[in-house]
């Protein structure tokens, strides 16, 4: 059997706010963009692999009333998303050039380089090469 995660939900407070940062910011490709009723989309952003490697994209949820206490929060402050590069000081000085914001400096550990940074809506991510 062979199986593997290909989507990971993310709330959003808007579409188009989360597209222009992942794509714009970080890089990423929009895979679909799709509109699924009268206030619901279908979007997925994902790294821009060149490599031809697959790996999970992000589906930009948009939240409803009762779940717009946990955009930017899903995980209770933790690091909720890591980005895997092959080029940290790349990847950390386009991202600088394009205003994300760091928590911290970048950071050698025995597991990787590694600086944390926070998305658009405050969800907390690390940036990291493995060693």
């Amino acid at each position: 059997m062979q199986q593997s995660v290909c989507n990971v939900s993310l709330l959003v407070d808007d579409y188009d706010k989360g597209i222009e940062f992942y794509t714009q910011s970080l890089g990423f490709t929009l895979l679909d963009d799709i509109q699924n009723g009268p206030e619901s989309r279908w979007v997925r952003v994902a790294p821009n692999n060149e490599a031809g490697q697959t790996g999970a994209a992000l589906v930009l949820m948009k939240a409803a009333i009762n779940q717009q206490q946990w955009v930017g929060n899903q995980t209770g402050g933790s690091v909720a998303f890591f980005l895997q590069t092959d080029d940290f000081h790349r990847d950390y000085q386009r991202m600088l050039q394009h205003g994300v914001t760091f928590l911290e400096e970048p950071r050698d550990e025995p597991y990787a380089t590694v600086v944390i940074f926070q998305d658009c809506f405050g969800n907390k991510w690390d940036l990291l090469q493995p060693k």
